[in-house]
């Protein structure tokens, strides 16, 4: 599992020619429903252990939270579970608003 921070992953998902990595939101649906990276999948951290089949074991995966938290324990049960691209974002919606996306409300 790597750690990305807000500004990698915006300019990951900016470059024209690299693979669109899977957007794992795991927070709660009311939290997703306040703010979210765009095109990501809402998978609440509770539902991933019946969920995990949804997911390509072999594809770039960014896991994401509030702070980084929670996505960081979920990134290390992807890897538990054989996925082998597990990036978590450093700091979670809160930093990307903070640093990317500033018209992204925050809780």
């Amino acid at each position: 599992m790597t750690q990305i921070s807000p500004a990698e992953l915006s300019a990951w998902l900016a470059a024209p020619d690299e693979p669109r990595p899977v957007l794992l939101d795991v927070r709660e649906p009311w939290e997703f429903h306040t703010c979210r990276l765009p095109d990501s999948m809402l998978v609440p951290m509770r539902s991933l252990p019946a969920r995990i089949n949804e997911l390509e074991r072999d594809a770039d995966t960014v896991v994401i939270c509030h702070h980084g938290t929670r996505s960081m324990q979920v990134a290390y049960f992807l890897e538990h579970h054989g996925f082998t691209k597990v990036h978590n974002l450093a700091g979670g919606v809160d930093a990307w608003a903070r640093t990317v996306d500033p018209a992204m409300p925050v809780y």
